[in-house]
């Protein structure tokens, strides 16, 4: 996790050290930026309730995703995908009203920078299968799982 003036800008998995590196030397050149947990209560709270396998309102007020206005709206739409369910990369294009920017969509999903909140593991192939994920595609398919099982429960 990182923070810039107390509000999230970066969540990934531990070991992938080389990832944050890389998006603090491209995305935070000039900002210092805290480490190691350091992310608003009500982002750990958030994460909290998620592994526990409940759903609250995402705290959208203490996170900074710096990007593009097309990234951006990419992110958006990913958050708008409800929990449990998915969709693929040119789903995600047509909802964006923009179905020819398919690699686009796929490239800002890539960037998010802030994993499982905004949940770009909900982005599959069109053919069903899982695909890229950051965090791997075990995790991405144990995410998707998790959501899955805790569908029940706001039903």
């Amino acid at each position: 996790m990182a923070s810039v003036q107390g509000r999230l800008v970066h969540l990934d998995f531990e070991d992938n050290d080389d990832r944050m590196v890389l998006i603090q030397s491209r995305r935070f050149k000039n900002i210092d930026w805290l480490e190691n947990g350091m992310a608003p209560a009500s982002v750990l709270a958030w994460l909290d309730a998620y592994f526990a396998g409940r759903n609250i309102p995402l705290p959208m007020e203490d996170i900074d995703m710096r990007g593009t206005d097309f990234q951006k709206s990419v992110w958006q739409a990913l958050i708008d995908i409800p929990l449990g369910t998915h969709i693929s990369y040119a789903g995600l294009a047509e909802k964006l009203n923009n179905p020819k920017a398919v690699r686009a969509v796929a490239r800002a999903n890539a960037l998010n920078p802030v994993s499982i909140i905004v949940p770009c593991h909900r982005v599959i192939g069109s053919d069903g299968t899982l695909t890229g994920y950051a965090g791997g595609l075990v995790r991405k398919r144990w995410l998707l799982d998790h959501e899955a099982q805790m569908m029940p429960v706001f039903a």
